[in-house]
Formats: structure tokens, sequence, C-alpha cells
């Protein structure tokens, strides 16, 4: 049996004592007492320090040669030239390019934030330096085969730890205003509670007065996918209600720090996709007899409970402050004008931004057919519970980079329902990306890595409607992320060649139309956060698949804008009010 084997096994069936050491202990006491004949029923206490974390469950890491907090060099003024679309030089002359001419109905308003977003375990690499713990992802790449398609870690990554200040004085260069990126919270808490981690505070202090010395809204996410290895080792993370208590204390530390820097706060991103990363492959972490299928439900109420607490910790620290959390999707559209279409569509709303903005914009519960499912085996909300979700969100902060059409399953929703093994329950919902003629998808295509991508830029102002008409946010909608992958980038072998990137430039022009067309309308949207700052991690596929306005070169960790970074910066330049 392999060390990480009879390690997986020791938390997989034993409850474990840890003394948080800041360094690795002198020695390893470990005691085991038996009280049956069952395997099950030995416990065990075991001291371990952040170093064995590391050495039991994931193993060496790579590093990269800059490896101190670095001064940002002088941006070259020809890498600020944008593309020849945006920009006509003198010389040589000739081309002939219909201009574009303003729309003078469109306006941002004042006070429109708008700007790009990272996460923290996808940029800042540093994964072992100055006492940052293990998460989940750290074992997720290092030990779980071909749980990255390509093998890649967030071990190195673009080395935003100790580039930050370069990063944030590229967003400057650009005129972009906002930052919106996130903790580590294994960083700030190695164990994920108790001892703080001082040196990583300290890092984000300057992180958040490096966004301010250049005039940057610092905007910050507790938690982006990250989780703490030590919190699912001991009680299974998410699927616990214990991490509530430690989500909050984790709250308590962040927003004392910084609420008097730090306006704008989210507290977790994308609870619908995390909570489907359950069930975590087996025999790497702490089993659970929780059903395979429940225990995505069972980590989304325990999200909206932890949120929820820590929501109300923030007002009671800054009053002022804006705290939401960031839920994702796209819009849903009826692929044909049947009955059955109809009902998939509103199960599709229910199943997916209905399960999280429900609760917390109209009536602290659930929507109506999710609930149906979930009463099964989730407590009810209590009417204090209810009362404690209900309007958490300051905004609508949405992640919503495409559309689908929905239908009903071929047998129809109600075998589906009948159906526990139908691979479309319990959602009992069908989407594509191909219109009702079988020949025309809804828009282009993203890379191959992302198949549930195309721009469906046309659906936006439809889509901005339905969120303020269905979940009213009393503080307006944010597009808290938004991009696509640009088809088959990672093959482009020149420099040249990588910066153009037409498809991400034309999706992100015409996205921001479908805004302003929105915002014309009535619609109140308060900003936007290209995803992403640059080329990162971009989880199950590695460095494969590429979101980022700026291209980085991963063996000299160099930046450099993509033509889609100057179209994103040039709508704000024509459109926002002055």
């Amino acid at each position: 049996m392999s060390l990480s084997i009879l390690f997986a096994l020791l938390f997989a069936v034993s409850p474990v004592v840890v003394s948080q050491h800041a360094s690795v202990p002198s020695s390893t006491v470990a005691s085991t007492s038996q009280t049956s004949s069952g395997a099950s029923s030995f416990t065990t206490s075991v001291e371990l320090s952040v170093e064995d974390l590391w050495d039991l469950y994931v193993g060496p890491v790579s590093t990269f040669s800059i490896n101190t907090t670095v001064e940002p060099t002088p941006i070259p003024s020809s890498s600020l030239v944008p593309p020849p679309a945006l920009y006509y030089p003198p010389f040589p002359k000739g081309q002939q390019v219909p201009l574009q001419p303003k729309n003078e109905s469109w306006k941002f308003p004042k006070g429109f934030w708008y700007g790009v977003a990272g996460a923290a375990y996808q940029i800042e690499g540093a994964v072992k330096a100055e006492g940052r713990g293990p998460s989940i992802w750290d074992v997720l790449t290092h030990r779980v085969v071909n749980y990255v398609s390509t093998n890649d870690t967030g071990d190195i990554a673009d080395n935003n730890y100790y580039q930050y200040k370069e990063d944030i004085a590229r967003i400057a260069a650009l005129g972009l205003k906002t930052y919106s990126f996130s903790l580590s919270w294994s960083r700030i808490l190695p164990f994920g509670s108790g001892s703080i981690n001082e040196q990583a505070l300290l890092h984000y202090d300057d992180v958040i007065d490096t966004c301010l010395q250049y005039g940057i809204i610092p905007q910050v996410t507790l938690f982006h996918w990250d989780l703490p290895l030590f919190l699912q080792n001991t009680y299974n993370g998410w699927l616990s209600d214990k991490i509530i208590s430690d989500f909050t204390d984790y709250a308590r530390i962040v927003f004392n720090r910084w609420h008097s820097k730090v306006h704008y706060w989210f507290t977790v991103n994308e609870p619908i996709v995390f909570c489907g990363f359950y069930p975590l492959p087996a025999n790497y972490f702490k089993n659970t007899t929780i059903p395979p299928k429940q225990q995505p439900y069972v980590c989304g109420h325990n999200v909206l409970l932890s949120h929820a607490s820590a929501y109300h910790l923030a007002k009671s620290i800054n009053s002022s402050l804006s705290v939401s959390f960031k839920t994702n999707g796209g819009f849903k559209i009826p692929r044909t004008d049947s009955q059955a279409d109809a009902e998939a569509v509103q199960r599709a709303w229910d199943f997916n931004e209905g399960w999280f903005a429900n609760p917390t914009f109209i009536n602290g519960d659930y929507p109506t057919h999710l609930k149906d499912y979930v009463s099964g085996f989730l407590p009810a909300f209590t009417d204090k519970q209810k009362a404690q979700i209900n309007g958490t969100c300051d905004i609508f902060a949405h992640d919503a980079y495409t559309s689908d059409f929905i239908m009903a399953p071929d047998a129809g929703i109600d075998a589906c329902i009948a159906n526990t093994t139908n691979p479309l329950y319990p959602g009992c919902y069908n989407t594509t990306k191909v219109y009702a003629n079988g020949y025309w998808t809804i828009g282009a295509a993203g890379d191959p890595g992302t198949p549930w991508l195309n721009q469906a830029t046309d659906w936006v102002p439809s889509f901005l409607h339905y969120m303020q008409d269905t979940w009213k946010p009393r503080g307006g909608i944010a597009i808290t992320e938004f991009g696509i992958s640009e088809p088959y980038e990672e093959l482009r072998t020149n420099l040249a060649s990588i910066l153009i990137d037409p498809i991400r430039s034309n999706y992100y022009k015409s996205y921001l139309e479908a805004i302003l067309i929105a915002i014309g309308e009535g619609v109140n949207v308060v900003g936007t956060l290209a995803w992403s700052i640059y080329d990162n991690l971009e989880w199950s596929q590695g460095y494969s698949v590429k979101f980022g306005i700026q291209y980085v070169n991963l063996t000299t960790q160099e930046r450099y804008f993509k033509a889609s970074a100057f179209e994103y910066a040039n709508m704000f330049n024509v459109y926002l009010e002055k």
C-alpha cells in the first residue's frame, strides 16, 4: 500500500486531531485505540504540521525563479498601441476599413465599474510559499490521474503572488478601473481555521494598497473553489454544516482587516459549479455516506447558510459594504413553443440560477421544482433561516458567458422524474446549442475544450431583463465574469498570431453593445468584469484553454496585451458617460 493511500484511508475512517504548527514538528505522535474488531472502529490522533500535509497529500511542488515580490517595470508605449481595427498608423497607408459609428443613444452611466477578474489558485502560484496550506485543488492537480486533462498544476501559474504589482500596473495602463481577485483561504488559515498566517494578510494588504495606489477599485472574493484540504479531510468540507462557523470565522478575519479599503465583496464564486465537484474522487479525501446525487445539494444548503452568516457579519462590521455572491449560468431559450419545452425552461431556471437566487432575492427558500426534489433528503429551512437568507445580496452578481436552447427530454419530463437513473435526473431538461432546424448554432463556438461555450450575445438583453424582472435586485446587476476561449489558441506558436484574437474581440464588443441596449431599455446594469486578466489555469482544462485578454509566456512569465484587451477597454472610452 502506498503512503498516499495509507494516509487517505487514515483520514477516511478516523477523526484526526491536528496540532497547527507553523513549521515541521520535531516528532509526529500517533496513538490508536481499538474499540471493536471492525476496521472502521479504529481511531487515531496524529500531530501534523502544514509541511506534513504537503508531504503526505500533495508531494513536491514546482517553483519559479522570481520568488520575491517585484516592482513593476515600465510598460513600453509600443505595447499600448491598439491593433489596426481601432487605430490606423500613419504608415503604411491604404487600408480601407469601414468606420464603426458611435451610437449616440447608448451610454454607460457615471459610476459604472469595469475591469478584469482573476482567482487565487488559477493565477497566484507560490503554492507553498510563506505558510500557505494545501487546498483540495493541490491534491486534484497533483494526485488524481487525469482530473486535469493536461496534468497541469497551479504550482507556478502566472506567478501573480510575486508579480501582482506589475499586473495591477498593466490593468491601470489599459484604462480599466476595477480588479476583482479572490483570497486563498488556506493561505490565510493554513488549516482552514485556527491559527492565522500573518504573512498572508500582509501580502493581501499590499495587493489592496497597490490597487488603490493606481486608482483601481479592489473587489474581493472570499472563496473561489480552493477549499482548504484540512477541512475536507476533517469533516467533508461543504458537505458538513460545520463549515458554516469556519467560513464565518474566516470572513470575520478578512472583513475586519479590509472593510475600510474594500467596498465590494463576494462571499463565494459560482456555487452551482463548485458544489457540482461533489462527489470528489474516491480514496483521495475523507469518505462520506451521502449519496452522490445528493451531495451537490447538501453542499448548496451549507453554502447558502454560510453566505448568509458572512453577509450579516459584514454588515455588522460596516453597514456600507456591498456584499453578494456570484452565481452563474446563461439565458434559457425554449427551443420550440411547446408547453413541454416551456416547462423544461422553468426547470432549468430552478435547478440553476434559481437554486441560489430565489432564496436570497425572493423568499429565503428554494424554487418549486428544486424544492420538490431536495425535500426528500434536505432539512427544510426554518422560518428563522429563511429570514436570515432572504435579502443577503446587495447586487445580482452573475457570471454569464453564454446561453442555451432548452427542451424537454425525449421521453418527456414526467418519465424522467420517475426514473432516477435517467442521466438528466433530477433536473429533467435537455440543452443544445443548435436551433430547432438542426442546422445553425446559437453563435460562434469557443475552443473545443469548452464545449459548453458559444457566443450568444444576441440574447444578452433578454437575459438582463429576465434577471431584473425575476429577482429585482435592489443594487442592480453586474456581469462579474464573461469571456470566450479563442479556438485553438494553444496551437499558435508565434507571438503575433497569439495576440490577434478576433472571436474574443468580437465577443466583447457585441456583448457590451448588448448591455448598452439593455441599459437603454431600463435595465440597471452597474458593472462588468472580463474573464480573465490573463491566460491562467482553467481548472480541469489546465493551460490548454485560453480566456485571457493578456497572453502570458509561462516559461518567462512575460505578459502581453491581446487585441481583445483594447476592444474591451475601447468600449468604455467611447460610451462611458463623462
